[in-house]
């Protein structure tokens, strides 16, 4: 079925750490993988990464690579899923803050869900995006110059947000038409 292979051929990468919120990783990259996709998720270190499940520690999972040794322009497409952890770990990191800058500046689709955009603040990405995310930061990318709107998913050039697991069905309707759709020559850092 076409549908099922829209995405066969592009990579993408899944930026996380310890903290992240589970289900935002994990049915965005069901989605990816069932539309064909590639994917492979950078930790800051390899091992294992543990998952945030609602109110406690989830699962943990095998980290593909850990960001010292991921080559961003080896991928097609970034997704960047939330909880409060785990981007709060990840801008503290100059190396997964220069991972997530690469997309942008090579006009590549960039799928950031919940809390995940505060990692776009730290990459200086965001002044002039429209976005969304989890309503507890919108004072801070509105700070950062983004023009925050409270919506179940918005693309911006490239860029896929959405608020919170249960917009994931649409969050990864887009994130899926936007890697189809491949390089946003108005996507910019």
């Amino acid at each position: 079925m076409e549908t099922q292979q829209r995405l066969t051929g592009k990579k993408v990468a899944i930026l996380l750490t310890d903290g992240f919120e589970q289900v935002e990783m994990t049915e965005p990259r069901q989605a990816l993988d069932d539309a064909g996709a590639t994917t492979h998720l950078i930790g800051l270190k390899g091992g294992e990464v543990k998952g945030w499940d609602e109110t406690d520690w989830g699962d943990t999972f095998p980290v593909d690579l850990p960001i010292a040794g991921a080559d961003p322009n080896q991928y097609d497409a970034l997704l960047l899923p939330g909880g409060v952890m785990n981007p709060d770990k990840l801008r503290m990191d100059p190396k997964a803050v220069q991972f997530v800058r690469h997309f942008f500046e090579a006009h590549k689709p960039v799928a950031a869900i919940c809390h995940a955009p505060t990692l776009l603040i730290e990459a200086d990405v965001v002044k002039g995006r429209k976005l969304t995310s989890y309503p507890s930061i919108q004072t801070d990318l509105r700070n950062a110059g983004a023009n925050w709107v409270d919506e179940e998913v918005v693309t911006d050039q490239g860029l896929v947000t959405s608020r919170k697991p249960d917009d994931i069905p649409a969050f990864n309707r887009k994130m899926i038409e936007e890697i189809r759709e491949g390089k946003h020559e108005r996507q910019h850092a």
